[in-house]
C-alpha cells in the first residue's frame, strides 16, 4: 500500500489491512510509574498481530536538559531502523494507556518529518471490544538501515515560552486536569507545586474523547476548544506535565485541520523546576 493513510483509522480499517505490504503497526503504550504496569510485558502477552513494540518510554533524548525530551533525529532514525520501518511504510500507532500515548508517538514521528502516520482510534481497548485478534510474543521483522528523518519541528523551548509571555503570539493550552493547573497544592504526578504558565488556558486531554476512548467528532472537538477559550484563528502551543498529554491536544487540533500549533516539550516539569520562571496558581 502506497497511498497516504488518514491520520485516524478505525479498528475495522486496520483489521481489513492486517498483513498488508508497507504497513507497520507500532505499539506505543507507556504508563506512569504509579500505574504499576509493564508495557513491554503486556505487549508480549497480547498485541495486535504483526505489531512491533516502540518502547516509547525510552524514546527520549537522555542527554538533553529537558525532562523526557523528544529524541534527536539520529535517535529516532536508529529506533525505526531497528524496528524495520522503511521510508515508504505507512505507520499505524496504537496504545493501551490511560495517557493515550499514541499521540506522543504520532507527534514524535510527524515532527521529525514522517508523514504517513495514523493513530488507531480507540486503541487496543477498542480493538479488543470489537473482537480483534491478538497474538503473543515478540514480533518478527528484519532491521533496516535507512535514516531519513529530520530535526524536529513545531517544538518550543523554555526560552520560547518566556518570550511568548511578552508577545502573547501563541495561546498556551494546558492539557492537565484543572486541579493541577489551578490548584496550589503538590502536583500528584511529578511532584513540586501545582500551577501553570501565566496566561495559560486549560483543556484536560480527556475531554477530546468519547466514552469508548475514540476521538470526538470534528464539530465536538472545535466546541471543546472554544469552550476552553481557544481562538482557533490564532496559533496554539500545548503543554502538560511532561509533553505526553499535550500531544493529545495537538493531535485533536490536527484532526480539525489546525496546523499553526506547537508543543512545549519541557512542559510544567521543566517550567516549575526553574525558580526564575513566573508561575500562576489558584483560580484564573
Amino acid at each position: 500500500m502506497t497511498d497516504t493513510i488518514p491520520s485516524l483509522v478505525s479498528t475495522d480499517w486496520l483489521a481489513a489491512r492486517l498483513g498488508s505490504d508497507n504497513l507497520v503497526i507500532l505499539d506505543a503504550s507507556y504508563h506512569l510509574p504509579a500505574a504499576n504496569r509493564d508495557s513491554r510485558a503486556e505487549f508480549e502477552a497480547a498485541h495486535i498481530p504483526g505489531a512491533r513494540f516502540l518502547d516509547l518510554a525510552s524514546l527520549t533524548d537522555a542527554a538533553s536538559d529537558v525532562p523526557s525530551a523528544l529524541p534527536t533525529a539520529d535517535q529516532l532514525s536508529n529506533r525505526l531502523d531497528r524496528l524495520g520501518v522503511e521510508p515508504d511504510d505507512a505507520v499505524v500507532i496504537y496504545d493501551d494507556s490511560d495517557l493515550k500515548t499514541s499521540a506522543r508517538a504520532w507527534f514524535t514521528l510527524t515532527a521529525h518529518g514522517i508523514e504517513d502516520v495514523a493513530i488507531l482510534d480507540g486503541g487496543l481497548g477498542k480493538w479488543k471490544t470489537q473482537g480483534g485478534t491478538l497474538e503473543r510474543g515478540s514480533a518478527s521483522f528484519d532491521p533496516v538501515a535507512t535514516g531519513g528523518v529530520f530535526s524536529p519541528q513545531g517544538v518550543r523551548s523554555k526560552r520560547d515560552m518566556l518570550g511568548n509571555l511578552d508577545t502573547e503570539t501563541e495561546q498556551v493550552l494546558d492539557a492537565r486536569s484543572a486541579d493541577r493547573v489551578f490548584g496550589s497544592g503538590t502536583d500528584p504526578v511529578h511532584g513540586g507545586q501545582n500551577g501553570r504558565i501565566p496566561g495559560s488556558l486549560n483543556l484536560p486531554f480527556g475531554k477530546v474523547f468519547n466514552a469508548d476512548g475514540t476521538y470526538k467528532s470534528a464539530d465536538a472537538l472545535r466546541e471543546a476548544f472554544r469552550e476552553a477559550g481557544v481562538d482557533l484563528e490564532r496559533p496554539v502551543v500545548t503543554t502538560c506535565g511532561s509533553g505526553i498529554t499535550a500531544s493529545v491536544l495537538l493531535f485533536a487540533l490536527h484532526l480539525i485541520g489546525k496546523r499553526d500549533t506547537a508543543l512545549y516539550d519541557g512542559s510544567w516539569q521543566e517550567w516549575s523546576a526553574d525558580p526564575d520562571t513566573p508561575k500562576a496558581q489558584g483560580p484564573a
